[in-house]
Parts: C-alpha cells; structure tokens; sequence
C-alpha cells in the first residue's frame, strides 16, 4: 500500500455527521478547523459547505492520517482549499499561527481512537487483533508506549490509571495481576494483556456486557497519549481562536471527556461569580460563549445499528459570544 492511497479503512462513516453540520452551522467562505482530521470523513463534508471560498484546516498527529485525508479532498472536495497540519490539537496555538490564519469560524474535535488506527492491527489499539503493545497516536513524538507503561508502571499507578481513565470496576486486581504476571515475562502484545485482564476478572462479570478489555486498553491508550491532558488545553486554545459566532463541536465517547468538556464550556459561559451578597461586581467575570447543546446529543438508534462506533458518542456545542 502506497502513502496516501484510500484504504477502505480511511474510509470509515463519520460518527452523527448530520448533528456535527447543523451543531457548527458551516456558511460559505468559513474558516472550519478539523481538530482530530483521521480519515477526513467529516472534514469532506464540512469542505463542501464552506466551499471555493472558505478554508478547511485539518490537524492529525498520524502520518498515514494526513497522507490519505489529502488524498481524499484533492478527490471529493477539489474546490475548497485545504491546509493539513502534523500536530496533536493540544498544540493548537502553534498549529494555527503556522496556518497563517487571523480566526476560525468552526471547530470540531472527534475524540478517542479512531477507526484506522483500530483497524490496522500492528498499531496496537486493537483487543480483537495480536500485536505488539503500542498504542501511540505519534510514535515519531512519544516516546512512551503501551508496552513501557504496563511493563513498568508501579500496582498503585496502573490502578489508578484503570480505575480513572478505564474507569474499571475490576482495576486493582488487574494491575495485581499486571504485577504477577511480569514478573515471570514481560507483557508484549496485546493478546497477552487482554490475557491478564481475563485472568484478573471473575468469570461471572467477563459473562456479561461488553468485552472485558474494553475499558483497560481505553485507559492505558489515555495515559500513553496523554488525551484528557491536551484535551482541555485544545478546548482552551479554540475558545480563543474562534471569531464572533463561531462554533466549537466536540464528540465524546467516555464520560471522561464529556465532564471536561461540560465544565468547560459551562465556566466560559458564566457571567458575574460575585457572591450574592456583594452588591456590585468585583470580579470581572464576563461570559465569552454561549452552550447551544444544554443536554448532549446521542446517535439514533439507526446510526448505532449501522455504525457500531456511534453508541457512546456524544456531542455537545458551544458559540464564542
């Protein structure tokens, strides 16, 4: 396979793609940035709206990402004009100042692991798939991976890591057996780790519900790509950026983001914080958007039984006042 060729795996549905359009209300001639670009599956869309005379800027710390998303709207969105950007959105600053652009008029951040890299096997996402414990979203600038934090990390750290990020019912006695287990060999791959999970749950809950690695290999994902750290700073850096009515779109998919995201976008909306009994405001407190989203949107019942990656997603919008 050739960089930049379309896969089918860079050709995965995007999640509630009708909901994340109507949430960043796109005009022609906007400046739209696409914060977690992967296969471009929304960010085609989005070029099409904000057409010849708008901008999409795309950002993705995945090589093989950005090569066929570029490749894809040459394709399917000639006209718009494109900036792609190699970086992780908790360096929006950086990115936007070299994109060279005076503000942005829509954001979206897809969050979590997207599906190529779930679906090509020797990245190490994947339970359903033998590979070596990677999990990095940018190996060529992290040098901490999947195999070092499980092979290395004290029992207390990969409880807490299970416990927070996985929130896994079931974390300290995984990270016990974590502990065991690598005392006799390493953990390499990833049948080995979902191996260890299996041994650490009792059979009666590994029984029932999703699959029992699910929540462990969400954690160590996180910690090895630092996502909630870079999410906030992300969130941050957009509120900033985005001109008057612009739009901040955000897809969550574990409660994790979500309550970042919630508390966010509720401290950026708040007005006066002065207490009740101060009669005149002392504290400057000003709102600087405005939460469109009061509840978060969930998929409908037809996208999760068409696309499966839809079920935990949710979605919630803030405007820049």
């Amino acid at each position: 396979m050739g960089e930049g060729t379309l896969t089918p795996e860079y050709r995965h549905e995007p999640v509630m793609l009708p909901e994340v359009l109507e949430g960043l209300d796109l005009k022609p001639g906007s400046v739209v940035c696409d914060c977690t670009l992967g296969g471009a599956g929304h960010s085609v869309k989005m070029a099409a709206q904000v057409g010849e005379t708008g901008l999409l800027l795309g950002i993705d710390q995945d090589d093989m990402a950005l090569e066929a998303a570029g490749k894809r709207l040459d394709t399917e969105a000639p006209g718009t004009p494109h900036k792609l950007l190699k970086g992780n959105f908790g360096d929006l600053d950086r990115l936007l100042c070299s994109a060279q652009v005076p503000g942005v008029d829509a954001f979206l951040f897809d969050l979590g692991v997207s599906s190529p890299q779930l679906d090509f096997p020797g990245r190490g996402f994947s339970y359903h798939e033998d590979a070596p414990l990677d999990m990095r979203m940018d190996a060529s600038n992290n040098p901490l991976n999947a195999a070092e934090v499980i092979n290395t990390y004290n029992e207390a750290d990969l409880a807490r890591i299970l416990r927070v990020y996985g929130e896994e019912k079931f974390a300290r006695q995984i990270a016990r057996e974590i502990i065991r287990v690598r005392a006799e060999k390493p953990i390499r791959t990833t049948y080995d780790f979902v191996d260890v999970i299996k041994a650490a749950i009792p059979a009666a809950a590994r029984r029932h519900g999703k699959h029992p690695a699910r929540r462990s290999f969400q954690a160590i994902r996180i910690e090895v790509n630092h996502e909630l750290d870079v999410l906030e700073s992300g969130l941050e850096a957009a509120i900033r950026w985005a001109n008057p009515g612009g739009r901040i779109c955000v897809i969550s998919y574990h409660s994790l983001e979500d309550r970042i995201t919630k508390r966010l976008f509720q401290e950026k909306s708040q007005g006066c914080i002065c207490p009740p009994d101060i009669p005149v405001c002392v504290c400057g407190h000003v709102p600087i958007v405005k939460v469109i989203t009061r509840k978060p949107l969930a998929a409908s019942a037809e996208e999760v039984e068409r696309n499966p990656r839809a079920r935990s997603a949710k979605i919630r919008v803030a405007e820049r006042i």
